[in-house]
């Protein structure tokens, strides 16, 4: 009895280590772009930040046969596409845009078209640094674009202490 009992407690152990691992990297802004009838491959983008050095290096959704990790970017004046087969680094405390025309998450093989309003699921694997895997399960947004940021609130200002083209937004 004694011997299971300090089974249960190791298994509960490291599934809370694996629930805290999951906890490590926060998801937010998560989108992917809607589809048209026929079309077969999307777009899905979000910001990731690792409280501790970590790595993506996985994706999956069931609405699509083919999930990656891929990346955009410039050679010689030509933008190319491609996956990142050893997933994607996220330094500690920093945010990681996935965004287009740059890191993203490509869903290929759609079986369905993605509906702008609905929401796709789709689970994100992060390795820490001892090679912990953890899973990160989430309901993505469909849209075709981002979701809308906050307006800016111009009302605290003093518009006569500064020039508002000067202003970023």
């Amino acid at each position: 009895m004694k011997f299971s009992n300090h089974l249960i407690a190791a298994a509960l152990t490291t599934l809370c280590a694996v629930s805290a691992y999951a906890q490590n990297v926060t998801v937010t802004d998560a989108w992917a772009r809607a589809t048209v009838t026929g079309q077969k491959a999307t777009g899905a983008f979000m910001t990731l930040t690792a409280k501790d050095n970590a790595k993506l290096v996985g994706v999956s959704s069931p609405v699509a046969g083919v999930a990656e990790i891929h990346e955009m970017k410039m050679d010689k004046d030509v933008m190319k596409m491609a996956a990142l087969p050893n997933g994607l680094d996220l330094p500690a405390g920093k945010a990681v845009a996935l965004k287009p025309g740059s890191y993203h998450v490509m869903l290929m093989d759609l079986k369905a078209p993605l509906v702008k309003d609905s929401t796709v699921p789709v689970t994100l694997t992060f390795q820490d640094a001892k090679g912990v895997k953890s899973n990160v399960e989430l309901k993505v947004l469909v849209g075709m674009q981002p979701p809308a940021m906050p307006s800016h609130d111009h009302s605290t200002h003093k518009h006569s202490e500064h020039k508002h083209s000067d202003h970023k937004h």
